[in-house]
């Protein structure tokens, strides 16, 4: 008997921990997440294709306004599958931090 969780590895990355964090109760553009993440362009479009090739994320395209002179922009969320994935993650979390307080 395992009494020791396992973590799902594809979670416990740390880039796509936060990641996961941020897009678990709302969207985000792409500009939000790099600024909330602080990392470049091309790491968070390769997380967000990880994280797209498991299902874990929805996007969609969001038109600009011409109005407000703005370009459409993508927001990507986690979708129900990844909820499920990410929550499995923390709760395995959740329960090593109980053992470490007995």
């Amino acid at each position: 008997m395992n009494i020791v969780p396992e973590f799902d590895p594809f979670f416990h990355q740390p880039v796509r921990t936060r990641l996961s964090i941020l897009l678990y109760k709302k969207g985000e553009s792409f500009a939000d997440l790099k600024s909330k993440l602080s990392i470049t362009d091309g790491n968070l479009d390769a997380h967000l294709k990880k994280l797209s090739a498991a299902g874990f994320i929805e996007s969609e395209m969001v038109i600009g306004d011409f109005q407000k002179n703005t370009r459409p922009y993508t927001v990507y969320e986690l979708s129900p599958s990844g909820k499920k994935a990410f929550k499995k993650y923390l709760k395995a979390l959740e329960e090593t931090l109980k053992l470490t307080k007995k």
